[in-house]
């Protein structure tokens, strides 16, 4: 998700100020994508010259931000158009494995299990903080645990299947053996 596209649907609820954007995109996601005020003022500048908000007049010392007709347009094609996996930003973990594979020396087995535990941790944790959203109003904040803990499950049968594709392609130590191509990670065993 864009902060772009997130900060217009919040403008679809009525004018905000930056402030209150800030606060309502945090709360919303849990907190999970914490956003600099300099991010939303700068998104909000560039929404403002593309003719997505209007800015409106200055209240208490801030300045409220409102929907145009363009920018309800460009949020209601956001939400009918699926997020597509080329938008998605890279994998860090799945590039950083394939450089520990063709690195001799590294202790990709090691790498593995240091990301297992990590993210056993963190699964652990988003568990945890499910228990404490249990009222209605939660449920924003609910959905976005639930999706870290399924991504956090996935990650982890993903490095059993690379643990498991290890053993079988790379029996002897990379630094001593051919080069295992990221493509041998995608085959399915």
């Amino acid at each position: 998700m864009s902060i772009r596209h997130g900060l217009l649907a919040l403008l679809e609820r009525g004018p905000m100020h930056g402030y209150q954007l800030r606060s309502e995109f945090e709360e919303s996601t849990g907190g999970t994508w914490p956003l600099n005020i300099g991010q939303v003022y700068t998104t909000l500048a560039r929404l403002e010259r593309d003719e997505f908000v209007r800015a409106l007049e200055e209240h208490e010392g801030q300045r409220p931000y409102e929907l145009t007709e363009r920018g309800r347009g460009e949020v209601r094609a956001w939400f009918a158009t699926p997020v597509a996996s080329k938008d998605r930003p890279r994998d860090e973990l799945a590039v950083k494995l394939a450089l520990a594979i063709t690195t001799p020396g590294v202790d990709v087995p090691g790498v593995v299990q240091a990301q297992r535990t990590a993210t056993m941790r963190a699964m652990q944790e988003y568990t945890r903080m499910k228990r404490g959203a249990e009222r209605p109003e939660d449920l924003p904040w609910r959905l976005v645990l639930e999706a870290l803990v399924f991504q956090a499950e996935a990650e982890l049968r993903w490095l059993d299947h690379c643990e498991a594709s290890l053993v079988v392609r790379a029996p002897r130590a990379v630094g001593a053996a051919p080069a295992v191509h990221l493509e041998a990670l995608d085959e399915r065993a």
